[in-house]
């Protein structure tokens, strides 16, 4: 520290000295002043009362997943709110009889506001436990207040979580029972496609392929036994012209013999209706009766054989070819063959309309199985949501008959309030010490002020600066033996009034402590 810096010093702690009286005074004045303050000040007492947040122990991964994620200070505030509202906060001023000036001059809605935001706190301590505390003028009643609040925690959670396990039961079951009808919905129609559509899915592809080949193979041997049988129809027509010839050439030359006296009209007659008759076989190996050809040839040969009928309405019965029975054998055959035919003619439309019934099934196969995806996505989707609403539905039903028998997550008081042995506030301590200050500092301002407004010299510096001249001697204040008397007599009576000040302060102390309006 310099040389200015002390000087500094030397003057502010002359100044006090010299103005000790006026600081003591203004001393004095804030100490009385902080204890008016104090002793006209309300008395706020306060209790708190501490609660601990008990979890559920029986099984909660599976019954109450929620209850162990949430923290203590998301229950203490949700149960909080509950506690705080209007309806509970109202009965319970009515209850204990609280605020009944405020009441008589505010609305009640303000009184519940007031208690709510200033008397009543909850604070979070270490873990699952935390603090319910309750401020008020009576003691008594805030004794009363504090643990009917604590009580309130306990009744308004087992209410709460009831209630809402309970309602969580309720719409879960709702939700449950509309998942079951969309569902039962989906499978009917999953059902109805599946019975409209059957053969066209994909799980009939395999069998639709392999009966598809199946049928393209027997197709195939149809065919295979239809130009067989052509062809044995055509052998066995050749066969019957070759033997229906072998007969015409017998049958001529018995006619030549047996009609050589009748002239060659008869002959040549009977070699035209033969050749017609041979003709007419080979035409309809080829051709059906309905042919052109075949009816011209059939018209011309009944003419022929109307007109070789004699004058008198009698054929020539030599001239009839007789039956033979190789020909009618082999007739018998060709319609067997033929039937055959016909039969196998059905057989291949019935094999080409099943073929054309499966191939159609297998071209519709994309197609149904990209509708049978979307519909059993929607499926999948709507069972997998069913069957977590199940498992929700007996974690509810679970969580619920907990909350009934009391043994899902509650709140216990670990430690009950107790009568409050001296007021929260105002603080006596706090208060005299900042009434002290105060005194001081403001004796102190005042001092320095005084200082400034006295225009004397208090020190040679000051005098040399003021006259620029430079001060050889100083003489020291004389006072006569009067003046050194009254100073002496001022002197004594500063002492007497400030320990007399003392005493009084300290004896009001004293009593106002004994009364027990000075709580420490």
């Amino acid at each position: 520290m310099d040389q200015q810096q002390r000087q500094l010093v030397k003057k502010y702690l002359d100044i006090a000295l010299r103005r000790k009286k006026l600081i003591i005074v203004f001393f004095f004045f804030g100490v009385i002043a902080g204890l008016a303050v104090y002793l006209t000040t309300p008395k706020v007492y306060q209790c708190t009362s501490l609660i601990q947040y008990q979890r559920q122990q029986i099984n909660p991964a599976s019954m109450s997943k929620d209850d162990i994620k949430s923290k203590t200070s998301e229950v203490v505030a949700t149960v909080s709110q509950q506690i705080t509202s209007r309806s509970n906060l109202e009965a319970m001023i009515k209850e204990f009889d609280l605020y009944a000036e405020m009441r008589a001059a505010l609305p009640m809605e303000d009184v519940v506001d007031v208690m709510r935001a200033k008397h009543i706190s909850f604070k979070e301590e270490i873990g699952d436990i935390f603090m319910v505390s309750y401020q008020g003028s009576d003691p008594k009643k805030v004794l009363r207040v504090t643990n009917a609040l604590a009580a309130k925690f306990i009744e308004e959670n087992m209410r709460y979580r009831e209630e809402l396990a309970s309602e969580t039961s309720t719409y879960i079951k709702d939700e449950l029972r509309m998942a079951k009808d969309s569902l039962d919905r989906k499978e009917a129609v999953m059902r109805d496609y599946k019975l409209q559509y059957y053969n066209e899915m994909p799980e009939q592809l395999a069998n639709n392929m392999a009966r598809l080949n199946s049928l393209q193979d027997q197709y195939q041997k149809n065919q295979d036994s239809y130009h067989q049988m052509e062809q044995t129809r055509i052998l066995v027509q050749e066969q019957m012209s070759l033997r229906q010839e072998l007969v015409e050439q017998q049958l001529r030359g018995v006619g030549t013999v047996g009609s050589a006296g009748q002239g060659g009209k008869a002959t040549g007659g009977l070699a035209e209706i033969t050749e017609l008759r041979k003709t007419l076989k080979d035409m309809q190996a080829r051709y059906t009766d309905q042919h052109p050809e075949v009816r011209r040839v059939k018209k011309l040969l009944e003419e022929l054989e109307g007109g070789y009928t004699g004058e008198d309405g009698k054929s020539d019965g030599a001239l009839s070819p007789p039956i033979d029975p190789q020909i009618e054998q082999i007739k018998t055959q060709l319609k067997e063959i033929e039937f055959n035919i016909a039969r196998l003619k059905t057989d291949r439309a019935e094999i080409e309309k099943e073929i054309g019934k499966y191939r159609q099934w297998i071209n519709n196969t994309p197609i149904r199985e990209a509708e049978w995806a979307g519909l059993t996505r929607d499926y999948e989707q709507l069972h997998l949501y069913y069957q977590e609403l199940v498992a929700q539905s007996l974690q509810a039903e679970s969580a619920h008959s907990l909350e009934k028998q009391q043994k899902g997550s509650q709140f216990k008081i670990v430690d009950p309030a107790h009568f409050p042995e001296k007021p929260f506030k105002p603080d006596f301590v706090k208060i005299m010490l900042m009434a002290m200050a105060v005194g001081l500092g403001m004796g102190g301002v005042l001092a320095f002020g005084v200082e400034l407004i006295n225009t004397t010299f208090k020190e040679p510096e000051d005098l040399e600066s003021f006259l620029g001249l430079p001060i050889v001697c100083a003489i020291p204040v004389i006072d006569t033996s009067g003046e050194m008397r009254r100073k002496k007599l001022v002197t004594i009576a500063w002492t007497m009034l400030f320990v007399a000040a003392s005493l009084a302060l300290v004896v009001s102390l004293a009593y106002f402590w004994k009364k027990g309006m000075i709580v420490l």
